[in-house]
């Protein structure tokens, strides 16, 4: 059913990018090349050999950019740096002033207009400087994730009250170093998302633990991460081994990089039996999935201010018996998942529309993290097609999105704070290409200037930012 109603009046209404994705200027001024430049400059390794060396073009249209934005009539607006572009080498002693300048040009223009900016550190384009000393998997990158986290703060930190240290974390892990198929294009799916993951937390950490030392104080913004995140739905709620198999998904899926910071400083239990004891079942000496010290659980533990993430869908989940060869974090997950053909179908195979997951979700984070102040950062749906403008599935999609959130805030008391539509505008979108379309702008991409066209789903999510919500339409009250 529809429910209709307003949200709490300090909410913040905003939209998403990310760096790759839309700034195009991939060599620019001095610009050092990331993993997904290389990446996708091999024929074959993206859908069209599509490219992000353009993109929207957004390094040379700031101005265009905050107008839009300001025409939307968002609260905030999340993007994320590029690290090569600030640090070329990835490393401090070479510092570009031309990146440095982009970013506060449109952290001032953001500022000047009211719109408060949400600033992803780490969207997964490592500068591939880092990656050729090996990356993720080599912990000097903890001391240098925290120098380029350290510089960030102290040049942008007086304007910039919201960071996020790594986007989607789980996709780093195991789409980058399990299955592979991101960059750096590692298949190791039994150990290196562990080992990754493991090295991914404690930068986190070291991070939140840099802006409490050195800038909370005289700053006063917030820190956390971001996981992404899909509801998952026992398949047949009666059947105790359903709810267990997708409480289980949800740990190894969400739990894994959010436990650790919200509950105890550690893994999920249900992580650590599993992993345990399907090793010891390999006649491996020790568990695949690393161990915390005692020291390490400590400064893991809390180092996050408010908890974010991103969802697209929902999935049903049951029990199965998963072969123990090869290693896999998949396979340790002993679940199956699987989907409802009535739910309607995206661009994207893996992500229907499942709006009710949304309400359960949010539900699900309050209980298992205390309540803690939500936000989230990335919603939206994928549509194949040349012109969108007319995207009434687009609109269906945030109006029963929305909505379900509504429900969430108002029935649940559910501690939301803000809502993010993912995307802005239509934006590379990873190994895809520019085919599915995201965007409440839509770009016409094979025009040099990449002029945007505000979708019909940008003038009605204006309308219920406006409304801050949805309220009864005038004829029914």
């Amino acid at each position: 059913t529809y429910f209709y109603g307003t949200f709490p009046k300090d909410f913040s209404w905003g939209v998403s990018s990310s760096a790759y994705q839309i700034e195009g200027g991939w060599d620019a001024d001095g610009k050092g090349p990331s993993i997904w430049d290389n990446f996708t400059h091999v024929p074959g390794n993206i859908n069209n050999n599509d490219t992000g060396d353009i993109a929207c073009d957004s390094y040379n249209k700031v101005e265009e950019d905050i107008y839009l934005l300001r025409a939307l009539g968002v609260k905030n607006y999340r993007f994320s740096l590029s690290w090569s572009r600030i640090f070329p080498s990835g490393r401090n002693h070479s510092i570009n002033s031309h990146g440095v300048d982009y970013y506060n040009r449109l952290i001032d223009g953001l500022v000047a207009n009211n719109i408060t900016p949400i600033v992803t550190l780490y969207h997964w384009d490592l500068p591939q400087a880092l990656q050729d000393t090996g990356g993720w998997e080599n912990s000097t990158l903890i001391d240098l994730f925290d120098s380029f986290a350290d510089f960030c703060f102290q040049t942008f930190g007086d304007r910039v009250k919201f960071w996020i240290t790594l986007n989607e974390p789980q996709v780093i892990a195991w789409v980058g170093y399990g299955l592979g198929t991101f960059p750096p294009n590692i298949n190791d799916p039994g150990d290196a998302p562990y080992r990754v993951a493991h090295i991914l937390l404690k930068a986190h950490a070291r991070v939140y633990h840099t802006y409490d030392d050195k800038y909370r104080a005289s700053q006063g913004g917030v820190v956390t991460l971001c996981p992404n995140i899909d509801w998952a739905e026992p398949k047949t709620p009666s059947n105790p081994r359903d709810i267990e198999a997708a409480d289980r998904y949800l740990q190894f899926l969400v739990g894994w990089f959010t436990h650790p910071i919200f509950k105890n400083g550690d893994y999920p239990e249900v992580m650590k039996w599993k992993v345990g004891n399907r090793s010891e079942l390999q006649n491996l000496p020790s568990s695949r999935l690393p161990v915390f010290t005692a020291e390490e659980r400590e400064y893991i533990r809390g180092t996050a201010d408010v908890f974010c993430f991103n969802t697209y869908t929902s999935k049903f989940v049951t029990h199965a018996t998963t072969q123990l060869r090869p290693f896999s974090y998949e396979y340790d997950q002993e679940v199956l998942t699987s989907v409802d053909s009535s739910w309607p179908s995206s661009a994207i195979s893996d992500q229907r529309a499942v709006a009710w997951g949304l309400r359960r979700l949010l539900n699900w984070i309050k209980e298992e993290y205390g309540n803690p102040p939500i936000y989230i950062i990335e919603n939206g749906v994928g549509i194949k097609t040349k012109s969108d403008v007319d995207d009434n599935t687009r609109i269906f999609y945030y109006k029963t999105y929305i909505d379900e959130t509504l429900k969430a805030c108002k029935l649940d008391n559910v501690n939301l704070r803000g809502y993010n539509a993912w995307s802005f505008m239509d934006t590379f979108e990873w190994l895809n290409g520019y085919d599915p379309r995201f965007g409440l702008h839509q770009v016409d991409f094979d025009n040099p200037s990449r002029p945007r066209t505000p979708k019909r789903s940008a003038v009605y999510y204006a309308e219920i930012i406006r409304n801050n919500g949805i309220p009864l339409p005038k004829e029914d009250e």
